[in-house]
C-alpha cells in the first residue's frame, strides 16, 4: 500500500535548448527541426512580412530560411548571438533581397498591404521589441530616420543618400552609430 509521500511524480520533460536541437538537426532529426520551426517561425515570418508586406512572399522567405537551416545547420555560429536573433536578421536580409528583385517588375499598386498578423502571445518577443523601440526612440532623429529607411523600408545606403540629400558616408555612419547603440543596449 502506497502513501502519498511515497508517490513520486516524474520530472517534467525538459525542453532542449537551441544548441541541442541544432546538434540533432545535423544528424537529420526531423522532430528537432520541427521544434526549431515551432519556436522561431513566427518571428521569421513577422520580420519578412514587415519588410515585404506580402503574406505569400513572407511565407516563401520563411520556407527558404528553414530549408537552409535543415540543409546546413552549421551556418549559425552561437558565439555571434542567439539563434532567434540570427534567424531574424537572415529573414530581414532575404526579404530585402526579395524586394530588390521584385522592385523593377512590379508596380507599387500590385504590392499587397501587410496583414493583421497578431503575435501578442509572444511575450519574450514583445519585451525585446519594446526595449528596441525605446532605444530607437532615444536615438537622434537623423539616426532613427536613416535606420528605419534601411531596415524597415529595405533601402540601400545609396538610395537613402539620394532620397535625403546626405552624403553616402554620413548615411553609413548614422546607421553604424544607431546599430552600435542598439547592440550596447541589448548586451548591457
Amino acid at each position: 500500500m502506497y502513501r502519498e509521500s511515497q508517490i513520486v511524480n516524474p520530472p517534467p520533460p525538459s525542453v532542449p535548448d537551441d544548441a541541442a536541437l541544432l546538434a540533432l538537426v545535423r544528424n537529420g532529426d526531423e522532430y528537432a527541426m520541427a521544434s526549431l520551426f515551432d519556436r522561431y517561425s513566427k518571428i521569421v515570418y513577422s520580420v519578412a512580412l514587415r519588410v515585404l508586406r506580402d503574406p505569400a512572399a513572407a511565407e516563401d522567405v520563411l520556407q527558404e530560411i528553414f530549408m537552409q537551416v535543415w540543409r546546413n545547420p552549421d551556418r549559425f555560429v552561437a558565439s555571434r548571438g542567439s539563434l532567434g536573433g540570427w534567424l531574424a536578421v537572415v529573414s530581414r536580409n532575404r526579404s530585402i533581397d526579395a524586394l530588390r528583385r521584385k522592385r523593377p517588375t512590379e508596380d507599387i499598386d500590385d504590392i499587397a498591404p501587410a496583414s493583421d498578423y497578431n503575435l501578442a502571445d509572444e511575450a519574450e518577443r514583445n519585451n525585446m521589441m519594446e526595449k528596441a523601440r525605446g532605444v530607437i526612440q532615444q536615438l537622434p532623429a537623423e539616426q532613427r530616420k536613416t535606420l528605419e529607411m534601411a531596415f524597415f523600408d529595405g533601402l540601400t545606403h545609396s538610395e537613402i543618400a539620394e532620397m535625403t540629400g546626405d552624403p553616402l558616408g554620413t548615411v553609413k555612419t548614422r546607421i553604424r552609430s544607431a546599430l552600435t547603440t542598439l547592440r550596447k543596449a541589448f548586451t548591457a
